[in-house]
């Protein structure tokens, strides 16, 4: 008898240590809100690109341009500082400006750092490799107005079992041949997470 039930409670034991090996995955809407740990989120990277497309397409900056100019401005993406207190990838919500930029069709973006060398080099390439009649001609990239910059920071308030975290996201844009900031947009993210 004792036999048989050590045998069961190895058996329960193993089966209950087996299902916890298995993994659950669930598709769901992207723009449902999912909150698991209260880290940065999609949900947050939504928020900040959103708050900056309005903030930047509606403002004096790009009216005072277009009065000047008679011309879409041309905008470069620069470099967006991550000073928080956990790992934030800007792209996502920077490539979610761009793309709103795009098809606003009010303003134009241009290639810069990593992928502006590739383009460069691509076209390095052809002068050597491509015929005459299709390769692309050097000096005709379009020059930017404007570069795109900007920040993240954090702030964490802890005690016990409970926090607050606030993210400010910051950016601007400059004028590149004034060194003039003529936008700056913000967007303020705070949640509270307890444990």
């Amino acid at each position: 008898m004792k036999r048989i039930q050590l045998t069961l409670v190895i058996s329960t034991v193993l089966i209950l240590g087996l299902q916890s090996c298995f993994h659950r995955v669930a598709r769901v809407d992207p723009e449902e809100q999912m909150d698991i740990s209260g880290s940065w989120n999609d949900v947050d990277s939504r928020m900040v690109s959103d708050a900056m497309i309005e903030q930047a397409l509606s403002e004096d900056w790009l009216k005072n341009h277009m009065a000047a100019q008679k011309e879409q401005p041309v905008i470069i993406v620069g470099m967006v500082t991550n000073k928080s207190h956990e790992h934030i990838d800007a792209e996502t919500f920077m490539k979610d400006i761009e793309r709103a930029f795009i098809e606003s069709k009010k303003v134009r973006i241009v290639q810069g750092g990593e992928k502006r060398e590739e383009l460069r080099g691509e076209r390095a390439d052809q002068q050597v490799n491509s015929s005459v009649s299709t390769m692309k001609q050097w000096g005709l990239e379009v020059g930017a107005d404007y570069m795109m910059q900007g920040s993240i920071n954090s702030i964490v308030d802890a005690y016990k079992r409970e926090k607050v975290v606030y993210y400010q996201i910051d950016l601007e844009l400059s004028n590149l041949e004034t060194n003039e900031v003529v936008w700056i947009g913000d967007k303020k993210i705070k949640k509270y997470v307890k444990n």
